[in-house]
């Protein structure tokens, strides 16, 4: 397969002072880009740490702040990104709000949020990229459960399922300068307030019977992203889970 070199390369990635986001951002500077770093205001701590493991690597690091439900500071983040840089190569769109309802009682206002930021921001982000870029690669972060549904949380899977379908379009549309692809991870890391013993007690819904971990993700994403002759995938990086879960429609909850 013939590969892209990703030394020397530029990457944004929105959401990257945490979690998956921190974890790609790493395995980026591991293999030689630069790094733009967003961030909200309220973890610029995190991002500096991010930073100086960046420039232990060899490369250079930038952290950008913008608030997903601004739109004045999310339309200007890839050209502030670019400013400081001075190149962009790859959008890495991971950023992401999780927050629970149901068909019972979703509220507009919190559907239109997640939404936005999910979904709406990103896609911004993107065509601000494919118009400032002559050439690279977009990276979306679904969900596994894209391939279902999930009952507990209805504008999240919604807001992602919207993103699945962007990355579709955005793939033809962007052709051939810009390839978008994506990863949909599964039991990767647990959600915040739990611990590992709640994956562990989830493994048994994985056919390879075991959760995951943040490097197999960045496998999956660096994988991508090395590509020059990939667009319009989706990776899950889910051990197989998104082949078995809700995959009759029926709601868990009866």
């Amino acid at each position: 397969m013939a590969q892209m070199r990703l030394k020397g390369r530029t990457a944004i990635v929105t959401g990257g002072a945490k979690r998956i986001g921190r974890a790609i951002a790493l395995a980026l500077g591991g293999e030689g880009a630069n790094v733009v770093v967003h961030d909200h205001q309220s973890l610029h701590g995190e991002c500096e740490k991010l930073c100086d493991e960046l420039e232990g690597l060899g490369v250079k690091s930038w952290v950008i702040s913008a608030d997903f439900e601004e739109p004045a500071d999310y339309e200007s983040l890839v050209g502030r990104a670019g400013d400081a840089a001075g190149r962009l190569d790859i959008l890495v769109n991971n950023a992401s709000v999780f927050s629970p309802d149901t068909l019972a009682d979703a509220g507009f206002g919190e559907a239109v949020r997640q939404l936005q930021v999910n979904a709406w921001v990103p896609l911004v982000l993107s065509r601000e990229f494919a118009r400032r870029a002559g050439k690279g690669q977009i990276l979306n972060v679904l969900d596994t459960r894209i391939a279902g549904f999930d009952f507990r949380h209805l504008s999240y899977i919604a807001s992602k399922q919207a993103l699945y379908l962007f990355t579709k379009m955005a793939a033809v549309e962007f052709a051939p300068r810009i390839a978008v692809n994506a990863v949909a991870p599964g039991l990767i890391l647990p959600p915040r307030g739990k611990d590992m013993a709640y994956l562990e007690g989830l493994a048994k819904t994985v056919p390879l019977a075991r959760h995951g971990n943040p490097g197999d993700v960045t496998d999956a994403a660096l994988f991508l992203l090395k590509s020059d002759y990939i667009t319009g995938q989706v990776v899950f990086v889910d051990g197989g889970r998104h082949l078995m879960e809700y995959h009759d429609g029926q709601n868990p909850h009866h």
